[in-house]
Formats: structure tokens, sequence, C-alpha cells
């Protein structure tokens, strides 16, 4: 029987030629700072995660082991730099902030293999966690460090929360009910989605499909996309190379053709985000040498870093002078120059969170929209729409 996995058919979804340098070609990939970073945050999680279910805990994880935990990540995934590491610590220590008290009962699973016999194919995958959430009802929750949130089309849309919903029934069938959860590690929140049985249906259809496409496919013609930049194998791609040296394959001639428009704008979009990431490849080797000499010259181009001043303007005494300097009172200098720090406001409502009980969290959270002055500007959106059969 033929295995598959979740990464195997994303690859192959987002391109073939991928799949193939991977899979079939088994080429040594390049994984990029972002995936090996997740990877060591992963660990790191599932250390503390497991450690507290094996000693049959109930109550906070222990945060004098987040250190050992993150560092021993960090040693495995043979990533440097100071900012990185410090920046995983945070993760992990928000991690365990967020989690708050954990009853080791409630834990089902922590890297729970399955497998699973779909369309003729066998296909594995790994839960990074399982709760039980009461006597019939499960949630699988799968760490994110990404740096955007998904979007409400992308969480129904996702297959491997689809594979997931998939997994539970198989081992747990005693659950009722199946909560999906994306934990988004850098924003605090968890993005929870949910499917039908018939949404599983088809998913099973899906996956029996794409599976026999990549099991007979014998062309894997390279795809831009907008993973491009972080794909671990862009360095054997000639369609990277091409994006690279601004290598066009359609310009729109008719400003009317509406249909050309779009067509050369996503085009366009993934060649600009694929050339912005490698600026920031080469910049980051630049800055390299710079932090042990004050300047780099090469090709006819001098580089240095230098430091961008920003004021911060402590509240009390500035309005101390500004009352002196005019004729206006404290409170029209606060409706005029005073406003609050979305960050630093969700920052204290976490803290007021251990403290009030939620529904007066709720109504403050409530009564603070209300009085929020809300602007808008125009921003253009685009998603691509698959043609229905």
């Amino acid at each position: 029987m033929t295995r598959l996995s979740f990464s195997k058919l994303s690859r192959y979804e987002t391109c073939p030629l991928s799949y193939k340098l991977h899979y079939i070609d088994r080429l040594k990939s390049e994984p990029t700072e972002p995936l090996q970073f997740g990877t060591a945050v992963h660990a790191a999680l599932e250390t503390l995660i497991g450690e507290h279910v094996d000693q049959e805990l109930v109550g906070p994880i222990d945060k004098e082991r987040i250190d050992s935990a993150w560092q021993q990540a960090w040693e495995q995934s043979g990533m440097t730099g100071l900012t990185l590491f410090r920046e995983g610590l945070s993760l992990v220590q928000r991690f365990v902030a967020e989690q708050g008290p954990l009853d080791h009962h409630d834990v089902l699973a922590v890297e729970k293999e399955f497998r699973l016999n779909i369309g003729g194919f066998e296909v594995l995958g790994y839960l990074d966690r399982v709760d039980r959430l009461g006597d019939r009802s499960v949630e699988i929750i799968d760490y994110k460090s990404n740096r955007q949130l998904y979007t409400r089309d992308e969480l129904d849309g996702s297959l491997q929360m689809s594979l997931y919903h998939l997994a539970a029934e198989h081992l747990w069938p005693w659950a009722e009910t199946v909560r999906l959860t994306f934990w988004m590690l850098r924003h605090g929140v968890k993005q929870v989605t949910e499917r039908t049985s018939a949404d599983l249906d088809v998913t099973q259809q899906y996956v029996a499909s794409l599976g026999k496409m990549l099991s007979t496919a014998e062309s894997f013609p390279p795809r831009l996309n907008a993973y491009c930049a972080s794909c671990d194998h862009r360095h054997n791609c000639p369609a990277y190379a091409e994006a690279l040296a601004g290598k066009r394959q359609f310009v729109c001639k008719d400003p009317d053709d509406l249909d050309a428009v779009a067509k050369e704008r996503e085009e366009v979009a993934r060649l600009a985000k694929i050339m912005y990431a490698r600026k920031s490849e080469l910049e980051d080797l630049l800055k390299a040498k710079l932090r042990d000499q004050d300047e780099v010259l090469a090709g006819g181009v001098r580089y240095t870093m230098f430091k961008v001043a920003k004021n911060s303007y402590p509240l009390e005494r500035t309005l101390d002078l500004l009352g002196a300097a005019s004729e206006m009172t404290r409170e029209q200098l606060l409706e005029r120059i005073a406003t609050v720090d979305n960050k630093a406001l969700e920052g204290v409502l976490k803290s007021l969170g251990k403290e009030l009980p939620k529904p007066q969290l709720a109504l403050l959270k409530a009564e603070l929209d209300a009085v929020a002055k809300k602007t808008h500007s125009p921003r253009l959106w685009g998603k691509e729409v698959r043609a229905q059969a």
C-alpha cells in the first residue's frame, strides 16, 4: 500500500517539482530559518507537556524547566543568533503562561502517530497534542509559530485539520465532537474550526484523487507560488532561478482585459515576494559581516549600520510642558495627543484575565471597543478561486 502524509500531499499541491526533488530524487533539503525555528519551538513544547503528563502532574507547567527545554531544542536545531534564540524562548514562556494549570488526565496524547486507510493509500501523520473536553469531546491542538493569523477560509479549508479530524475519529471512536485548534503562539490566539461528516467525505475523496495523481504523475512542473522563498529545494529549482532573474511569463497588453490584468498582477506579486525574501537573505549576510567591522565595501557599494532614533514622550511631563506653553486644558490636550497602544492594552487585558471572571472581562472588552475610534483604509485583497467542476 502506497504511503502518503499531509506533508507529501501539501508539497505536491503547492509545487509538483518540489515534491519530485524531495520524495523521488531525495535531494538534500535546505530548511529555511522559519521552518527550523518552528520545529525547535514544537520540540520544546513537546518536552514540557510530555514531562507534565509522564509525571502525572496537576497544576502549572514547571517554569524551571522552560530554559533547559528551549536550550535543548535550540541546540538540536543547529540555528544561531541571539535575537532568534531570545524570540523562541519568549514564545515558550508565553505559551506556559497562557496554558495555565494543566491536569495530566486531560491530555490524551502528545505527538501521537496515526495511520489512516483512504482510497487504497495509507496516510501517516502526527498530532501535536490531543486534549479531552468532557466525556464525549476531544480537542486536536496544532502549534503554529506563523507571523500571520489564518483567515476563516484558510481554517475551514485546511486539509491538515481535516485529516486530523479523521485521525481523531479513528483513534478515539467514542468522541462525538472534535474541536480543531491552531494555537497561534506569536499572537496568543487559538483559532478554532470544525468539520461536518460531509466535509470529511469530500476530504477522503480529494485525498484519494490527489494520491492517484502524484503516484502516477510522469511530469512534475514547477509552480511559482507564495511559498517559493521558503522552499527547502528552491536552489535546485529553475523557476526560482528565473524568478530571481526577474523573468516574466506574462505581460498584460490590454488594460481593459481584467483577466489579463489579474493574471499579471498575481505573477508580479509572487515574483516580488521572492525578490524581497532574497533581499532579506543577502542583507543578513552583510549584517553578519558588519558585526565585526564598521563598514563593508563590496560591489562598489559601501555598507554600514546606523541606528534610527525614536522618541517616546512621558505623558505627565509632556502635558505639563504643553499646558504651560498654551491655553489648552489638560483634558483638551489629552483628547488631542493621547492614544492607547494596542499591544500594551492587550497585555493589560491578559493580566486582568487572570483576576476577573470571564463575563466581566468580556463586558470590559465590549465597553473598550465601544469607545474606540475606528479608522478604515482601502486595501486590495485577492484570493484564487478554483473553477467548479
